[in-house]
């Protein structure tokens, strides 16, 4: 199924790929971005807008597998511009993926004009969209122009290349696609992440002394909580996470998987608990089905194995014991007492965030400011009580929906997708999963649901160009 022409830049007879021009595109910028100084921002920008458009032009399979690579290494590559060219507070260089995936935005409008009603998949985009326009204009209200714009442009942009996928995209297709991009980007950053534990370089270490996030650990070798080539720990745990399934339960030869390993101990390095209990969540979802419970037998196994390796027989083993033991303390956990906090100081506010405050750019690294952890504390706060619950069943329509498909449909690609979204139903009280890279990860894998029995869609998906 094709969205248009292909591009006739060609490498001998061939196009040039989507992922090979992001690569490109990240290497040339992280060369060249010292001797560019701050230009090198504006560009890294314009050459993302068009590499979404050129990947676009390949086809959705492509252009997912594009936009992995975007995401995964375009922080790297702002830590390594800022080093030369002065730390920027806003990230500029961030937003360039963000407008890779409005690419296929353009297309929607044929969708919008048509006669059929919108596809059951379709409604929570739809909803959330809503909720998202009702933030936006609590913060124009407030005269807050940047929060405004920055807030919805990263929830907004995941739904809508959410939207485009089911408009146009096929569910195996762009697993399959999948899982070699992350076979490819895994051990890259797993890599990184180790090397950068134990001894952080040097435009990681000028990031962290600047960027105020209490998160990332300290500056010192053996102080990181890794965030790799990403933009902090949950980031990269997040995206590693969801990776490691799609790899894992893909139809790779088992041998590939081994390649994998440095991210999973990175994984560990990140000390990045949420996403550990996803990871653990979606292979025992893996467990209930025909299909994949072999494999998630092995790959449960082998997990094990790697826990015990790194908290055994490496030098960072007591930090990973530790963290590991905090999981059995409850409520006498510091994380769980500080979002416990969150809800008391939510509810003693003078109208208990009824309506909600709009988005907020505040730094949780700043005095005095509030911390935002999880989904139900960051809708109540932003878009108030009412609308803020709307906002919530619509995410827990859409993660409830990956689970009911993988049940009726037993497929190996379908159970994938309901594994991610086991874990992002565990993330959801406990993490941000609709903005910016958290939303692209959580919605392009939620709605890819266009091979699901026909009675889901109401009728056969519409293409757009």
């Amino acid at each position: 199924m094709s969205v248009g022409a292909v591009p006739a830049f060609r490498i001998g007879i061939w196009p040039l790929p989507g992922w090979l021009a992001a690569a490109a595109l990240i290497v040339g910028t992280a060369v060249l971005g010292g001797a560019l100084g701050g230009l090198a921002k504006p560009l890294f920008v314009l050459g993302c807008a068009a590499l979404g458009w050129y990947a676009w032009q390949q086809g959705a399979a492509s252009h997912l597998q594009s936009m992995l690579v975007l995401f995964a290494f375009a922080p790297f590559v702002r830590r390594v511009v800022d080093l030369s060219a002065g730390f920027d507070q806003s990230g500029l260089l961030l937003i360039g993926p963000m407008l890779a995936i409005l690419a296929p935005a353009p297309g929607l409008l044929r969708l919008l004009n048509s006669s059929r009603g919108p596809s059951p998949v379709m409604v929570p985009l739809l909803v959330v969209g809503g909720c998202v326009a009702y933030a936006t204009a609590l913060s124009i209200m407030q005269a807050d122009w940047m929060s405004a714009a920055s807030g919805a442009l990263k929830w907004t942009a995941p739904l809508i290349y959410a939207a485009a996928l089911i408009a146009h995209a096929d569910r195996d297709e762009m697993v399959q696609a999948a899982a070699p991009a992350f076979l490819i980007i895994l051990p890259i950053i797993g890599i990184y992440g180790i090397f950068q534990y134990v001894d952080p370089p040097s435009w990681d270490i000028y990031w962290m002394q600047l960027a105020s996030i209490p998160s990332v650990g300290q500056p010192v070798p053996y102080g990181v909580r890794t965030f790799s080539t990403m933009n902090g720990p949950a980031s990269f745990a997040t995206f590693t996470a969801i990776g490691l399934i799609v790899v894992c339960f893909s139809r790779l030869r088992w041998e590939l998987l081994l390649l994998v390993c440095p991210a999973a101990f990175a994984l560990l390095l990140s000390s990045y608990r949420t996403a550990w209990i996803s990871l653990a969540v979606g292979i025992l979802f893996c467990l209930l089905f025909n299909t994949t419970r072999r494999k998630a037998g092995f790959i449960l196994v082998g997990t094990v194995a790697v826990v015990v390796l790194a908290a055994t027989l490496t030098p960072f083993g007591d930090m990973i014991s530790d963290r590991f033991a905090s999981l059995g303390e409850g409520a006498k956990d510091g994380s769980a007492q500080e979002r416990m906090d969150e809800f008391v100081t939510l509810w003693n506010m003078p109208d208990s965030s009824l309506i909600g405050s709009g988005f907020t750019t505040t730094d949780v690294g700043s005095a005095g400011a509030m911390p935002v952890d999880g989904m139900i504390v960051a809708c109540w706060l932003m878009m108030g009580i009412v609308v803020g619950l709307v906002c919530l069943t619509a995410l827990v329509w859409a993660a409830l929906t990956t689970l009911w498909v993988a049940w009726q449909d037993g497929g190996a690609e379908a159970i994938v997708i309901g594994a991610l979204g086991c874990g992002a139903l565990v993330r959801l009280p406990l993490a941000n999963i609709t903005s910016g890279e958290n939303g692209f990860f959580f919605w392009t894998f939620a709605v890819l649901l266009s091979s699901a029995p026909r009675f889901l869609h109401g009728g056969d998906a519409e293409t757009i160009s």
